[in-house]
């Protein structure tokens, strides 16, 4: 497979965060959903609305969100909105969340782990969507950016269970006495990112990927408890490729001389990250091997 084009800009600015997407050359038609993280009440490292505020805006974007499968400020839709308000998202676009009217299940080709994905059915209104993640540690995955941001973070609350036990259960009531095998964690998110990706091509629909790699917390956006960064701000990448726009994250975080940077590797490590990017190259997602290409 040839490398993908992996788009970076060192700087993060609302205006850099365009000319990034712009670098990608694709238009996004019909109604476009974009997916970030609202963020868990308590949580301060999440995207900021007036960092993504205005690229929702050029695209007419609708921020799409689902609910928390934990106990939490976001485990139902009517809550969830409240804290996508309180973080200013409501006042650059409409906010849905996608399973506030159920949800769905859609295919997952060849999976080892799981036979099919849950998804909100509000999924279905969207014709683009910009997986527009937050680049950062993970408590039980070990590191967040675009692959879990289309697993996890696209999955309904039932969804979130099955990933999570690896196919064991949907219900989120159950996922503690079910955690399956670290790997098998790690390969249903990535099994669970792809089939967003297949329903996406499927149905003629665009899909683009862009990380922000800044408050490097070990902790994600999900934790009302989001300990301080340990290292400096990375920038942007943008790809049409999410395994390599992952795998560029990734790197940069090993190139790094930063002091910090080894807390952010042990919590990547201890989980099996790293993981997630042979595996959904393994399962035809995208490939590994990208070039970088500075927009500054």
């Amino acid at each position: 497979m040839e490398k993908a084009k992996v788009y970076y800009s060192k700087e993060i600015t609302p205006e850099k965060l365009i000319k990034v997407y712009e670098a990608l050359g694709v238009e996004l038609k019909g109604k476009v959903g974009v997916k970030v993280s609202t963020g868990e009440d308590g949580a301060r490292g999440y995207l900021k609305a007036d960092l993504i505020g205005p690229l929702v805006k050029k695209l007419n974007g609708t921020i799409i969100e689902c609910n928390t499968a934990y106990d939490g400020a976001r485990n139902t839709a009517e809550d969830h909105i409240k804290v996508a308000e309180k973080h200013g998202f409501t006042s650059y676009a409409d906010v849905d969340i996608m399973d506030s009217d159920g949800e769905m299940k859609i295919p997952v080709n060849n999976g080892k782990h799981l036979e099919y994905n849950i998804v909100g059915t509000h999924l279905d209104r969207y014709d683009s969507m910009v997986n527009l993640a937050h680049g950062k540690g993970h408590a039980m995955g070990g590191f967040g950016a675009n692959l879990k941001n289309q697993s996890i973070g696209v999955a309904s609350r039932n969804g979130k269970a099955y990933i999570h036990t690896a196919g064991k259960t949907e219900d989120p009531n159950e996922l503690w006495n079910n955690i399956p095998k670290q790997e098998d964690f790690i390969e249903s998110m990535a099994e669970s990112a792809k089939s967003v990706a297949d329903y996406f091509e499927a149905h003629n629909k665009k899909i683009v990927y862009i990380t922000v790699m800044n408050f490097l917390s070990v902790d994600c956006d999900c934790d009302a408890h989001q300990k301080d960064p340990v290292m400096e701000d990375l920038g942007i990448v943008a790809s049409l490729d999410p395994v390599a726009n992952d795998q560029a994250f990734i790197d940069m975080i090993w190139a790094s001389k930063d002091k910090g940077a080894y807390l952010l590797k042990e919590r990547i490590d201890t989980r099996l990250g790293r993981h997630i990017l042979p595996y959904s190259e393994e399962i035809g997602l995208g490939t590994t091997k990208y070039e970088l290409i500075n927009i500054d």
